[in-house]
């Protein structure tokens, strides 16, 4: 697929999907979703990607939100489809079995705080703001924000994002449970791969039991939940990454992991 609106790189087992619309300062409309669903399958499907970093173009947005303008005249039914579009794409981000970052840039409102909150972890610049302010433009959030943002913040932090449409600075995002870790601007992307590059060197079956473990035992019950993690560790030992990780520390020396 071509891009028009995001740009794709690979870098030492790192791919970097960069959101390209900064005169709309990155907004999300139904054509950019669409690319971001493809690169993420591509992602998916690249056995030389092993960890992947969103973030947007320009130092003022990662994401402003949903384009307005191409959600204005919809009707129910099209904006069905939209919502049901940027559904399937966070999903599919969210479940990949490979470790996603969001970086930050600035403004993450609407649609991009939710597409963040797809990602397993993010790292934001100290002029980043979030906020889910749909509900000042007669709307809810659609993309996940009413679901994702109370599992993350708890529920009535959530609600007073929500209900209020408010926005929280990077400080305060950090304090709530928002983003893992601020830089500023100018550090933001070196640290963000500097920490993807360290994700990408962990054992590729381990981070995938890692994450499937943790995604789909979080709603189980506590027994259910402990089952699930035992299944998936046990699956671990069929590895040949978990001989050479236990051999290494034994041995005093750094593992030398190969996705096997």
């Amino acid at each position: 697929m071509e891009y028009k609106n995001i740009l794709f790189t690979v870098e030492e087992g790192v791919a970097i999907i960069t959101f390209n619309r900064p005169k709309a300062l990155n907004a999300m409309n139904s054509e950019t979703m669409r690319e971001l669903k493809d690169a993420v399958t591509v992602c998916k499907d690249d056995d030389s990607v092993k960890a992947i970093i969103l973030t947007g173009a320009g130092d003022k947005a990662f994401i402003a939100g949903a384009d307005i303008s191409e959600m204005q005249n919809l009707e129910p039914q099209d904006a069905l489809k939209f919502m049901e579009l940027g559904h399937d794409t966070l999903r599919l981000l969210e479940t990949l079995p490979k470790p996603s970052i969001a970086a930050i840039n600035g403004f993450a409102l609407g649609g991009g705080t939710e597409i963040s909150m797809a990602c397993d972890m993010r790292f934001a610049s100290e002029n980043a703001r979030f906020g889910q302010p749909e509900i000042l433009l007669g709307l809810i959030p659609g993309w996940g924000g009413t679901q994702r943002l109370p599992r993350l913040i708890g529920m009535g932090r959530a609600k007073e994002i929500v209900l209020g449409g408010g926005q929280l600075d990077a400080q305060r995002a950090y304090e709530v449970g928002l983003v893992n870790k601020i830089y500023p601007a100018d550090r933001l992307m070196e640290e963000t791969k500097k920490f993807a590059k360290k994700l990408a060197g962990m054992p590729v079956f381990t981070m995938k039991m890692a994450k499937h473990s943790i995604n789909f035992g979080y709603d189980l019950s506590l027994d259910n939940a402990i089952r699930l993690e035992v299944e998936c560790c046990a699956q671990c030992f069929s590895t040949k990454d978990q001989k050479e990780g236990m051999a290494a520390f034994l041995e005093k020396r750094k593992a030398n992991f190969t996705g096997r």
